[in-house]
């Protein structure tokens, strides 16, 4: 790929990120080094971006936004303080998502306001511990108000 086309694919997933995640985001999950790398669809548009040949992110044909691997969840859980993009799991389900299932209501302890239903999200334990990332369910609010049901569906554990 072009270095003039590399940076303009550069620019994009950056843009995307700040945009899903917010302001800083996009530097955050691809720096400006020559280790960020985008694997394309067969109509050349982004469909992955990896650093040092490990995954960071996908982006969703669908809508256009990011799902984030565990390392891309990682650069985020260092950038944003808490609250930000967090879902707090009990201890009692740690070992559960961290193992990729599924990360229900009656388990969380707090969950950032400012999430809304389909949101990607990381979880972490009491201690901010990241346990995985994956696919909110409901909004900040409501993942605090609902005794039970679906809150996060877990992509990726931490394990």
């Amino acid at each position: 790929m072009k270095e003039e086309e590399r940076n303009k694919k550069l620019k994009t997933a950056r843009t995307i990120a700040d945009y899903q995640f917010g302001r800083g985001a996009g530097e955050t999950l691809f720096p400006d080094t020559d280790t960020v790398e985008f694997m394309l669809s067969k109509t050349r548009r982004i469909a992955q971006i990896k650093d040092n040949g490990t995954r960071i992110a996908t982006l969703r044909s669908v809508d256009g936004l990011l799902t984030l691997s565990i390392e891309g969840a990682k650069r985020l859980h260092r950038f944003f303080e808490y609250p930000g993009i967090r879902v707090v799991m009990n201890e009692e389900s740690s070992e559960f998502i961290k193992d990729g299932r599924t990360a229900f209501c009656k388990h969380l302890i707090d969950a950032d306001p400012a999430i809304r239903a389909y949101d990607e999200v990381i979880l972490v334990d009491e201690h901010d511990n990241l346990l995985a990332t994956g696919k909110a369910m409901l909004s900040g609010e409501e993942m605090k108000k609902f005794g039970h049901g679906v809150a996060v569906k877990v992509r990726y554990g931490a394990s």
